[in-house]
């Protein structure tokens, strides 16, 4: 029986890395998407696949050139595409709107395009974010409620939201969206504030740092498990119909309850080490997101595993076995 086939973007990054686990897992013969300039620094960009490398195909490329995304859609001819590749950042996308717009909406656009011209059976999953909501009128947000974005992410994130139904809806395509509220890990990026927060109270705890600088304490977030919500994303395309979810835990903490969590895991006051910083506040605050789900649950049987303590503790737990590997190796001594 010929192996399932799936085509990852953004295969490299902390949800691409768990994804591609998963579906090893299952058998599939995974290919995953990777901008060139990654291919320059394969320690440092592959860090999260590096022990799987052998085991998956890595084609080199930008989601947002169509003609590779025709090529390799064209050669691989894959049963499932996830789009999980994007200008993330929020705070980045305020400084870089132009490029957050232009990778982020061109990135699916081309995807869709070629799935359809090419291979329409593919069946297709975006990563879409809680963002697309905003300053939402209604709490908790589910599959319903209006959206109302107030960052150049979200309005990005939002448009190519839209274009997936419309090649649901216009196109007959399998084309799906997951609502993802914010989900972590200890292979999260260190610009996202959750990997700020644990990376830096380890450094604190090891005597590497003195202080951690944060802008809005209150804002308050849904945070699950990465290698959770992969598991959603999987599910999602074995459905019938195609239909968007949103995938969340239904808990809500503020980033004030996130330090207290993870230095107080550490043995640390927080209060003596964390200064709020004026300039790390976005130009228009999202101050917070949480949401019902009951429809994933309902209808995928997905549900979280891994609690909000217990997301905080394996984060800082991962940090301090990195930095602590990175002080034996320079022969530092190491606080235990």
């Amino acid at each position: 029986m010929k192996k399932k086939s799936a085509f990852i973007t953004g295969i490299g990054g902390q949800d691409g890395s768990y994804l591609c686990e998963l579906l090893l897992e299952k058998g599939y013969e995974v290919h995953g998407l990777v901008r060139r300039v990654a291919v320059e620094d394969h320690e440092a960009r592959f860090s999260r696949i590096n022990r799987i490398f052998g085991k998956i195909n890595i084609h080199h490329g930008d989601v947002s050139d169509y003609p590779t995304i025709w090529r390799l859609i064209a050669a691989i001819k894959p049963d499932e595409t996830y789009h999980l590749a994007a200008q993330s950042f929020v705070d980045e996308s305020f400084k870089d709107p132009i490029s957050t717009l232009r990778v982020n909406i061109d990135g699916t656009h081309h995807l869709l395009s070629a799935i359809k011209e090419l291979h329409p059976k593919c069946r297709f999953y975006f990563a879409a974010t809680s963002e697309m909501f905003g300053r939402a009128s209604e709490s908790p947000q589910n599959e319903r409620t209006p959206f109302n974005p107030v960052s150049p992410y979200g309005i990005s994130k939002l448009a190519s939201f839209y274009l997936t139904r419309m090649h649901r809806e216009a196109h007959g395509l399998f084309a799906v969206s997951g609502i993802l509220f914010n989900h972590e890990s200890g292979r999260r990026g260190f610009e996202f504030v959750t990997r700020k927060i644990s990376r830096t109270a380890a450094e604190i705890k090891l005597g590497l740092a003195k202080e951690l600088r944060l802008g809005n304490l209150d804002a308050k977030r849904d945070w699950g498990f990465a290698g959770d919500y992969v598991k959603a994303m999987w599910l999602m395309l074995q459905q019938k119909p195609p239909r968007d979810y949103a995938i969340v835990t239904g808990e809500t903490h503020s980033v004030k309850e996130f330090v207290e969590a993870a230095f107080g895991y550490l043995g640390l006051e927080w209060k003596k080490y964390v200064k709020t910083d004026e300039s790390l506040f976005r130009p228009a605050e999202v101050h917070e997101l949480c949401a019902d789900a009951r429809r994933a649950q309902r209808d995928l049987g997905w549900k979280p595993t891994v609690s909000f303590k217990e997301l905080v503790r394996l984060m800082t737990d991962a940090d301090m076995e990195s930095l602590r590997g990175g002080l034996r190796r320079h022969g530092r001594g190491v606080i235990e």
